[in-house]
């Protein structure tokens, strides 16, 4: 399956991410495999192999680890707390910048004239600012530098995407600000069963929302915590009889109303 099919799918970026990364190792493996078979036909050839190539690979990978890490530990809290949480992240984004600097400006710029001692295996440089972990790469499948190329291109994929959370959490803090308190006072696995609904029935964003962006949006705006709402689902479908009934419940109501305002 495709990096693109799996964000299509109903799962929420957790279980997106998680599926995308065996996806990518499988891809990365693959790359290794042919590379043992395949001889460069020059040094240009190898470089442009670890400068562009493989680091498209790498980068996804670390992207995807790192989109993994900071939405499993996400605190449940307000949407203040959650923009902080985004910044803070955004902001560790400021030491690997500070720290190759000078390399980041050389890759941005479309440098060429270290290349040679950048991305060609077996030619480290230690006059060059290399990397604590360089001793721990496979030297048939690694230069000195094309998993820093890697790295930025993960860190600006990941900047993106921090960007995008701050900003939402600001429309959705603005927005609870402008509204009335409502507090939900139905069982939470009512809401829990009307919300899943809503998501398979793509009612938010155009069928385009995280299941994760509408329970989180559900918890600020009715001030509830939902807990594991995963878990909850799975209590829904172990019912004997009537797993939707909270929303047979909603249906019947209705129909009641309009019935009613027919008399």
């Amino acid at each position: 399956m495709s990096i693109d099919q799996i964000n299509r799918s109903d799962l929420d970026i957790i279980f997106r991410a998680e599926e995308i990364l065996m996806e990518t190792d499988k891809a990365i493996r693959s790359l290794k495999a042919i590379l043992a078979q395949y001889k460069f036909l020059d040094w240009s050839d190898e470089i442009y192999f670890f400068k562009n190539t493989k680091p498209q690979f790498v980068a996804l990978y670390i992207y995807y680890s790192k989109v993994l890490s900071i939405e499993a530990a996400r605190p449940y809290a307000d949407a203040t707390a959650l923009k902080s949480y985004y910044e803070n992240e955004r902001a560790g984004l400021l030491y690997f910048y500070n720290e190759q600097k000078d390399f980041i400006s050389y890759y941005r710029r479309k440098s060429t004239y270290l290349d040679k001692k950048y991305f060609v295996r077996f030619k480290f440089d230690f006059k060059l600012k290399l990397s604590p972990e360089l001793y721990s790469y496979d030297e048939e499948f690694s230069t000195s530098h094309d998993h820093i190329v890697s790295q930025i291109l993960a860190n600006d994929l990941l900047e993106h995407y921090l960007i995008q959370k701050i900003n939402a959490e600001e429309s959705v803090e603005k927005s609870i600000a402008q509204i009335k308190n409502l507090e939900w006072t139905a069982p939470k696995v009512a809401l829990i069963e009307l919300l899943y609904s809503l998501h398979q029935t793509k009612c938010f964003n155009g069928g385009h929302a995280d299941l994760a962006e509408i329970f989180r949006w559900a918890e600020n705006a009715l001030n509830i915590n939902l807990g594991n709402y995963h878990k909850t689902l799975g209590e829904i479908r172990l019912r004997k009889t009537d797993r939707t009934k909270f929303l047979h419940l909603l249906q019947q109501n209705f129909e009641q109303y309009l019935d009613n305002l027919d008399i």
